[in-house]
């Protein structure tokens, strides 16, 4: 068996950090004792216990292509609780399309950054018009994309031998990762694999990063105002650069998949996420995804459009859910629950310093639980409430719930105009905080008042509540209290947001409504959902 290093484990706490929200205003309403009637008093279920070793090592690693343009380098083996595996280490520059197969015994490796393919820079590139991409190992110009598609079947599990690994799907270029319910595609780290993490483990490799040409904001290179607006990834040591003027971009499909123990500083305490899609498109499918412990946000969207069906983040050690740069960004069916006393906010969204640049940062979630139960220190010091809406961001959230009860729901800021500021729609939304419920505040001409975010809420109208008493089951699953509140119809946001099965409710899990996120999951001792798999550990099968 090879020698492995295990790796660092990493919080968000750091005050550097640039996701971390402004200092703003000390968090009022929390400095004391805070009388609440929480109503799902039931401990959460333990995860499931890990499996004893069943697995034998692979006798060698596949061959990917018939021409040795793409290989596989076989590391030995590594042995943990659930047996020992084949290691098959990816190389740092996929430069054909291949398909990693689902293999009884192995695991592929990431040893470093592995790039799909070469960056084809803002547009494709033409003969006429050749792009010398900035990608490692590409130094030819190109006269065409590179077109890598990097296909991963159903049960493959993928894992970082290093802190600084990470995958980049560069422009020009596809990830195919489609899973099923029962096997999900598994992206994590070597300390998960030789069975040392526990709840508490974040921070050990980087993610996953999807680059585009959808149209951003807040440039690096070029303004929006020319066209020509281009970012890059934030820690990366070499360049991972996105953004361009094709809101449709599709930089592939990725369903029924876990991104575990993620969020290393990659330079200057900058952290990836679990998922990073940066300027991707509406051609892109993202369906069934859980982000466990990152040590960053659950998942941090930059600019373009993305369209999601069916996330789970949990244990976020910054925002579970992060939205900037000019995205315009649709999710149904989300989950959102942090690790007890751990994390910042619930959401942060914003495009804050920008505000006059377009497009504006567009948010609409339908059928989601925030759950937030206890105060946390990253939270009082940054964010300060669940939710934290600024910049030129327009938010829209429909039948859903924020539980917070020992905390602030809602802040709202504003560094800008009147004109600029933040938007809140709410439809079918219940809060259920601390005393306060409201933060208000900026440092521009039209910083929001505590009252005025409470009028952009509406408790009262459009079937709000500010007044909320949960009931909880089984930690996340509606009771009496969630299935009563009235609904509201979202079709008419957009033809995205099909109809959820009948009987129809707020929330993200009922009656009727929990196998979406069953079995593809895995479980940890503050989310059991019942999957059958724990976080902690690595499926037999």
């Amino acid at each position: 068996m090879t020698n492995f290093q295990r790796t660092l484990l990493l919080g968000c706490g750091l005050a550097a950090l640039s996701g971390c929200g402004p200092d703003g205003v000390a968090s009022p309403g929390t400095s004391g004792n805070v009388n609440v009637d929480i109503t799902n008093p039931a401990p959460t279920p333990a995860p499931s216990p890990t499996p004893t070793a069943t697995v034998k090592p692979a006798g060698a690693c596949p061959t990917l292509t018939n021409d040795g343009s793409v290989e596989l380098k076989d590391q030995g083996t590594i042995t943990g609780p659930t047996g020992e595996y084949r290691i098959c280490e990816l190389p740092s520059l996929i430069k054909k399309s291949v398909t990693l197969p689902k293999v009884t015994g192995l695991l592929y490796a990431m040893n470093g950054r592995v790039d799909v393919g070469c960056d084809g820079g803002f547009k494709a590139p033409t003969a006429g018009a050749p792009y010398t991409s900035t990608t490692v190992g590409c130094s030819t110009p190109l006269e065409a994309d590179t077109n890598v598609t990097l296909s991963i079947d159903p049960g493959v599990i993928l894992y970082a031998r290093t802190g600084q690994s990470w995958i980049a799907v560069n422009r020009g270029n596809k990830i195919n990762a489609v899973g099923t319910a029962s096997a999900p595609i598994i992206f994590t780290s070597q300390d998960n694999v030789a069975g040392i993490n526990t709840d508490s483990s974040i921070g050990q490799w980087g993610g996953v990063v999807l680059l585009g040409r959808g149209k951003i904001t807040d440039c690096d290179v070029g303004t929006t105002a020319a066209g020509t607006c281009e970012r890059d990834t934030e820690g990366a040591v070499n360049l991972a650069r996105f953004g361009g003027n094709d809101d449709t971009y599709n930089a592939g499909t990725m369903k029924y998949f876990q991104i575990r123990y993620s969020g290393f500083v990659l330079s200057a305490n900058k952290e990836l996420q679990a998922l990073t899609p940066e300027g991707i498109g509406s051609g892109t499918v993202i369906e069934h995804f859980q982000s466990h412990n990152s040590s960053d946000d659950g998942m941090e969207l930059f600019g373009g459009v993305v369209n999601i069906k069916g996330y789970v983040a949990t244990g976020a050690d910054d925002d579970s859910l992060d939205v900037d740069t000019g995205s315009r960004a649709s999710l149904q069916n989300v989950l959102l629950i942090q690790r007890p006393g751990q994390g910042d906010a619930l959401m942060e969204i914003d495009s804050n310093g920008k505000e006059t640049e377009t497009p504006r940062t567009n948010l609409k979630v339908v059928n989601f639980l925030g759950l937030q139960l206890s105060t946390s220190p990253s939270n009082e010091g940054a964010d300060k409430a669940a939710t934290l809406f600024r910049g030129n961001a327009d938010v829209t959230l429909y039948n859903g719930a924020i539980i917070t009860p020992q905390n602030e729901c809602i802040r709202m800021t504003s560094n800008t105009d009147s004109a600029n500021r933040a938007t809140l729609t709410a439809r079918s939304v219940v809060l259920q905080c601390n005393s306060t419920k409201y933060i208000g505040d900026g440092s521009g001409s039209a910083p929001f008042t505590a009252d005025q975010v409470k009028t952009a809420f509406g408790a009262g109208a459009n079937n709000n509540s500010d007044t909320f008493t949960n009931t909880l089951t089984m930690t996340f699953v509606n009771g009496a209290n969630e299935d009563a509140i009235v609904t509201t119809d979202p079709s008419t946001l957009s033809s995205f947001f099909a109809a959820a099965p009948s009987p129809y409710h707020i929330g993200a899990a009922w009656s009727g409504n929990t196998a979406w996120y069953k079995g593809w999951t895995c479980d940890s001792s503050y989310a059991d959902f019942g999957s059958g798999s724990a976080c902690t550990s690595l499926p037999t099968t």
